[in-house]
């Protein structure tokens, strides 16, 4: 039973791992280090539709993910 456990965890850790690379690679580009050297005109942005989702959205796949780890570094 518990190797079950295990196991579907796993697997569910590595399927966040994907979406959360997904979500950040899907993020906007603009905002780099360009901005530190002077690029771009913009001093104060606010995030709307669908940047703000994928915002929230990485925030929320990194903290299942740490869950998810620190859970199978105690099963484990």
């Amino acid at each position: 039973m518990n190797n079950n456990i295990y196991n579907t965890l796993l697997i569910t850790q590595i399927v966040i791992s994907i979406l959360l690379v997904i979500s950040v690679l899907l993020q906007n580009r603009a905002e780099g280090l360009g901005k530190m050297f002077g690029g771009g005109g913009e001093v104060f942005r606010t995030k709307r539709g669908l940047e703000k989702f994928l915002y929230y959205f990485t925030i929320t796949l990194i903290v299942i993910l740490v869950v998810l780890s620190l859970t199978l570094l105690k099963l484990g």
